[in-house]
């Protein structure tokens, strides 16, 4: 390869990684400025704890919620094995993290038949929920 060539070819390699290490971060950026102001944090206890049936059932149900129109987006989760500290609550077994536009979508949320269904199916599974509502401050 040529010295011409080498040069080239580094400075268009140089040009490519920075332009795509640019466009994530826009891209981040864009999508952090752009999540809704309003979240709805719900964390489940079973009534069994020990069984990965009725988490995994469970998780199966809340899944079901991103069905909702007012739901602007969905997480869900199961408890980290990270390490265990004071701070940290690791008694519950599914977690749930909604966002939405504003307190009317929530409140469009709890009343849609796709959540009262939810409930309906899955409450047999759990013996506690906290939630968390939220707004961006």
């Amino acid at each position: 390869m040529q010295a011409s060539n080498r040069r080239k070819f580094i400075a268009t390699a140089a040009t490519l990684a920075a332009t795509s290490t640019l466009s994530r971060t826009q891209a981040a950026a864009n999508t952090s400025a752009k999540r809704p102001p309003l979240v709805h944090h719900v964390f489940f206890w079973l009534k069994n704890p020990t069984s990965t049936a009725d988490r995994d059932k469970l998780v199966e149900g809340v899944k079901t919620l991103s069905k909702i129109p007012t739901v602007k987006e969905l997480h869900v989760g199961v408890l980290a094995n990270t390490e265990k500290r004071d701070v940290v609550d690791t008694s519950w077994a599914v977690s749930e993290l909604m966002f939405f536009d504003d307190v009317q979508g929530q409140a469009t949320y709890q009343s849609h038949p796709i959540h009262l269904e939810f409930i309906k199916n899955y409450s047999h599974l759990w013996e506690k929920v906290v939630v968390y509502d939220a707004m961006e401050a």
